[in-house]
Parts: structure tokens; C-alpha cells; sequence
């Protein structure tokens, strides 16, 4: 049952069609969305390990997504005047699909996105550098969009993610940002948003003093130590020696 201005009114065999598939392309919408998210994330996991197996230090500190959820799309569509088909939807909303990336320096940011934005399969269609321009709250990140292929059994489909990267401080105040404005339902006191500007400044400077840190222990090579790697995936003493002795006998080495 639905209500209509004439009130109670059963939906048609004809309607209940139409709902059926409206669903059904609904369903297959998020799922697109979904399947980007996933590409993405397995990119980034992918340089996660090959950091952690084969390189000194991983400028990966955590990774998290999240898909916008029907209701909400809903609610954007009718902010933003846009015609409820699935193909305007698409050009219009660039946030539906969203993966945030938390390094631990600022160049780990530009460095991990620079990565991404690299792979062939990867286009940038849009960058916004809110630590080169903060926004006038304070919030700093730097915001990708990027348009992923997703492979389905009956074709290629490109799908718009949104990738944020920002350090591990930028994150703890848009953590608390949020948390603030939820609690007050974004009627934040003059006072509290006062103190989130100065706690902003204060995330900048920490992070600008870690990242002169890291560089100095970086130049003065103080951290040698081989990298932790997986006792599945590092070859043993012993496989290395057999592997060697096998390559003088090919005539290889």
C-alpha cells in the first residue's frame, strides 16, 4: 500500500513491475560503487605489502572506505537538483564510493597518491589540495577523484572513486571536527569553532616538525634494519644457499 493525495491506494501489477526493476538497476548501481571501492583498496593493499615485504618503511598507516548509502544518495539528488537517472547521478555525485588513506607525513600523502594516480588503469579526473589550501574551518587533505574499471560478466563499467589521503594528525582533528559537529547538529558555539581553527594550526605544526624528524633520521640513515617480512614470502638461509649452489651448476651465476 502507498499514499497518494486520494489516499490508500493498491499499487498496480503494472507498478510492482516497475518497482521490481527499479531495484533491481538500484542494486546494480551500488554494487558498481562497491566493486570500485574494492579495485581501489586492493591498489592500495598491493602497495601496502610490497612496502612492508621489500622496503624499509611503509608511508601506509591505515586504510578505510564507504559507501554512501541509497537514502542518502537520495537526499544529494534533491540538494542538488539533480534528474534522478542513474546516468546523471553518476556526472553529478563524485562521492558515492569513498576511500580514505591515513599516512604518517605529509610527502607520504603526495607520495601515495602520486603511486595511484600512476597505474594505467587509474584516471584522475579531479584533485583538490585542502593542506596546500586548507579550508577556511581548518580541515586539511588532499581529495582524488578517480575513475576505476570494474570488470562484470557482461562488460567494463568505469566507476568515479573519491580517495582521501591526509596524515595521521589531519585525521584526529577531522575525527573530533565531526564528532563536534554531530554533537551540536552543526549549530557548533563561536568558542568551539575558535578552538578547532587553533587545534588545526596546531595538527600543521606537529605534522611539519614529524616530517623535519623523519627527514633528519632518513639523511642520517640511522634506521638499517632489514624489513619485517612474512615467514610465508622471505626465503630461509638455507633455501638461499640451495638456490645458489643450483644457479653455479646452471652455469647461471
Amino acid at each position: 500500500m502507498i499514499e497518494t493525495s486520494s489516499g490508500p491506494e493498491r499499487l498496480l501489477p503494472q507498478s510492482l513491475g516497475d518497482l521490481r526493476q527499479l531495484r533491481e538497476e538500484f542494486t546494480r548501481f551500488m554494487m558498481e560503487y562497491k566493486f570500485g571501492i574494492d579495485e581501489m583498496s586492493t591498489k592500495i593493499k598491493i602497495l601496502q605489502d610490497e612496502f612492508s615485504q621489500l622496503h624499509d618503511y611503509n608511508p601506509i598507516e591505515h586504510v578505510s572506505s564507504r559507501l554512501k548509502a541509497p537514502d542518502s544518495i537520495l537526499d544529494k539528488i534533491i540538494r542538488k537538483g539533480c534528474e534522478p537517472t542513474f546516468s546523471a547521478i553518476r556526472e553529478t555525485i563524485t562521492d558515492i564510493a569513498g576511500v580514505r588513506v591515513t599516512c604518517s607525513f605529509v610527502s607520504d600523502v603526495y607520495r601515495v597518491f602520486d603511486l595511484l594516480a600512476g597505474q594505467a588503469d587509474v584516471k584522475v579526473l579531479d584533485v583538490r589540495d585542502y593542506i596546500a589550501e586548507p579550508k577556511p574551518n581548518g580541515y586539511r587533505s588532499l581529495h582524488g577523484i578517480v575513475e576505476v574499471p570494474v570488470f562484470l560478466s557482461d562488460g567494463v563499467v568505469p566507476v568515479t572513486v573519491e580517495v582521501q589521503l591526509r596524515t595521521i594528525a589531519m585525521d584526529f582533528w577531522a575525527s573530533l571536527e565531526h564528532k563536534i559537529y554531530y554533537k551540536y547538529r552543526k549549530q557548533v558555539p563561536t568558542e568551539l569553532l575558535r578552538d578547532l581553527q587553533q587545534a588545526a594550526e596546531t595538527a600543521h605544526r606537529l605534522d611539519g616538525t614529524m616530517q623535519r624528524l623523519h627527514e633528519e633520521i632518513h639523511r642520517a640513515d640511522v634506521a638499517e634494519a632489514a624489513p619485517t617480512a612474512s615467514d610465508d614470502l622471505t626465503p630461509s638461509d638455507e633455501v638461499l644457499r640451495q638456490l645458489w649452489h643450483a644457479r653455479q651448476q646452471s652455469g647461471l651465476d
